[in-house]
């Protein structure tokens, strides 16, 4: 898991330089016929990928999103109308078999379809009309970490494409020095880890862009520290469930800049006077004073990319405190890389 973590700035450079231009291309093709509706077809990890997809996909390009319950389809068999949707599956292995399902049927039912995945010869590659290739390598951490900002990049490259916004595009030249410099905390997670050690339960919360952050924060938490975390955004936080929160409480908390961050910044005010152990990663200096135990990540100018390295901290949290916990994060109890379940 460690390895991979420190692989993803490679990962993301080389997706850019070898799948960029036909992404681009695909792009161009959803851009002279964009679809009315674009569905989102995912499992755990990838699922939050197509979290993030679906902000992006909404802000940037204006077309309505909906996250799929592939059930819907893989066990009540519905037929659904998708003769004008765009459905994306989005699965490391390409061998999720109710994503694969998904999109057969989707197929049938009229949509245009595209594999975003990491194996070229996957049945979801088949299944498809169109692959995106995640070009990062062989995974074998149960615990995903390079094919998540994988999927993240190449979600954004797609949208880029599909909106002719320049200024995303070129933003991701950058992406992949962004990322190596967020590895740079890895010494203070691991003093953050530390301290969290014993802790027994958590809240990951974030808002707009980095709502996916925080579930994939959650998730990787679960996996690999076999810790009770909670993921809900900021905003629903404060809709009820902050009254669990009282001293010496753990929150883990994404706070990139852009239009979310006032909002975040006045939860993490509230949580310091409620006296709560929060962990804050953000690049604004203001936000991580008024953190109990502040993480410092590496600016970046373009909101939407924050997801791709603000994912860095977060796994290396996951990683440092399964270690501190004396678990092996490599061969997580139960857990396989590939999960067969329709």
């Amino acid at each position: 898991m460690r390895q991979e973590i420190a692989e993803q700035p490679d990962a993301v450079a080389r997706l850019c330089d070898v799948e960029g231009a036909a992404i681009a291309a695909l792009g161009q093709r959803l851009r002279r016929a964009p679809p009315a509706l674009v569905v989102l077809a995912a499992r755990g990890t990838s699922d939050n990928a197509a979290l993030y997809g679906r902000y992006l996909i909404e802000t940037a390009w204006g077309i309505p999103v909906s996250l799929a319950a592939p059930s819907v389809l893989t066990v009540y068999r519905a037929r659904l109308r998708l003769r004008r949707a765009a459905v994306i599956g989005l699965s490391q292995s390409g061998a999720s078999p109710d994503i694969v399902e998904f999109l057969e049927a989707a197929r049938t039912c009229g949509a245009r379809t595209i594999a975003v995945t990491n194996r070229e010869d996957s049945p979801l590659a088949r299944a498809a009309h169109d692959t995106v290739l995640l070009r990062a390598g062989p995974e074998r951490s149960v615990a995903a970490t390079k094919t998540y900002t994988a999927q993240l990049t190449a979600l954004s490259l797609l949208v880029a494409a599909a909106t002719a916004n320049h200024r995303l595009a070129g933003a991701h030249r950058d992406l992949p020095r962004r990322i190596a410099a967020a590895l740079a905390a890895d010494d203070r997670i691991r003093d953050v880890a530390r301290r969290w050690r014993r802790i027994v339960e958590c809240v990951v919360t974030s808002r707009g862009y980095n709502y996916a952050t925080a579930r994939e924060a959650a998730l990787k938490l679960k996996e690999t520290c076999y810790l009770p975390a909670e993921p809900i955004s900021a905003v629903d936080l404060l809709h009820g469930p902050i009254a669990v929160i009282a001293r010496g409480f753990p929150v883990l908390i994404a706070a990139p800049p852009g239009r979310v961050l006032p909002g975040l910044a006045s939860l993490v005010s509230g949580l310091r006077s409620r006296r709560a152990q929060t962990v804050v990663c953000s690049s604004d200096r203001a936000v991580l004073r008024l953190a109990a135990l502040p993480v410092e990540v590496p600016p970046t100018p373009d909101e939407r990319l924050s997801p791709h390295v603000y994912a860095i901290p977060m796994q290396l949290l996951a990683y440092h405190l399964a270690r501190a916990r004396g678990h092996d994060p490599d061969h997580p109890r139960g857990l396989h890389k590939i999960t067969r379940a329709r």
